[in-house]
């Protein structure tokens, strides 16, 4: 069995960075937040979904992404969100926050509740085209990290390794990072075998991102 690589996704070409400008230039708006599967919206469009444990920068990306700030918010106390939440980008996507993850406090009957609803939502959401699996790029991919990743295998659900807070490392502690990352996606067979590097901060890779997203059918 060959390894695949991962390597970087280089930047958008200029028409798929203008194609991705469009999407979300579109309007961009809270739906709801989901606390069961009755309560889903309606599976009519292309939706993607972004998972990532505690303070690794997951709504500072939509927020960024979108270029809406405060459309999605960080709970102040770990592990008090665990809702589903929704987000229209224009009438074509659903923008989907799943609940941070690696909380150790919070309640074991909360965290249960919330592992069948995600497994519930991955496996029977039609329209979910690919999941993004938001890495701290000066931690990389922790045992929580991995946890997520097996459960977006057996889920059968494509996911994406997004790297966030690039710009906080520097070139060679980036390069050991990649390296560690890229060892821990080969063992996944649900893994995308690219890794976008972003920075909400400084708007690396949101372009880029934003492409990958337009061109998801």
């Amino acid at each position: 069995m060959t390894t695949l690589p991962f390597p970087v996704v280089p930047e958008p070409d200029e028409f798929a960075a203008e194609t991705g400008r469009k999407l979300f230039a579109g309007q961009s708006e809270f739906v709801k937040g989901v606390v069961a599967m009755s309560g889903l919206p309606p599976a009519d469009r292309v939706e993607v979904c972004f998972a990532g444990r505690s303070n690794v920068g997951k709504s500072s990306l939509i927020n960024a992404l979108t270029g809406t700030k405060g459309l999605a918010r960080a709970s102040n106390t770990p592990g008090r969100t665990q809702e589903i939440n929704f987000f229209t980008q224009g009438p074509e996507l659903y923008l989907v926050d799943l609940p941070g993850y690696g909380y150790a406090n919070a309640p074991l009957k909360v965290v249960e509740k919330w592992q069948k609803l995600l497994k519930q939502y991955l496996s029977g959401r039609q329209t979910l085209r690919r999941a993004f699996v938001l890495i701290d790029a000066r931690h990389g991919v922790k045992a929580v990290d991995d946890e997520i990743m097996k459960l977006l295998d057996t889920s059968a659900v494509t996911f994406q390794c997004v790297l966030t807070k690039a710009d906080k490392v520097k070139a060679a502690e980036r390069d050991k990072v990649l390296s560690q990352v890229r060892t821990a996606l080969a063992k996944h067979p649900a893994a995308y075998p690219e890794i976008v590097l972003t920075s909400s901060e400084k708007g690396d890779g949101i372009a880029t991102l934003r492409s990958i997203i337009a061109h998801l059918e």
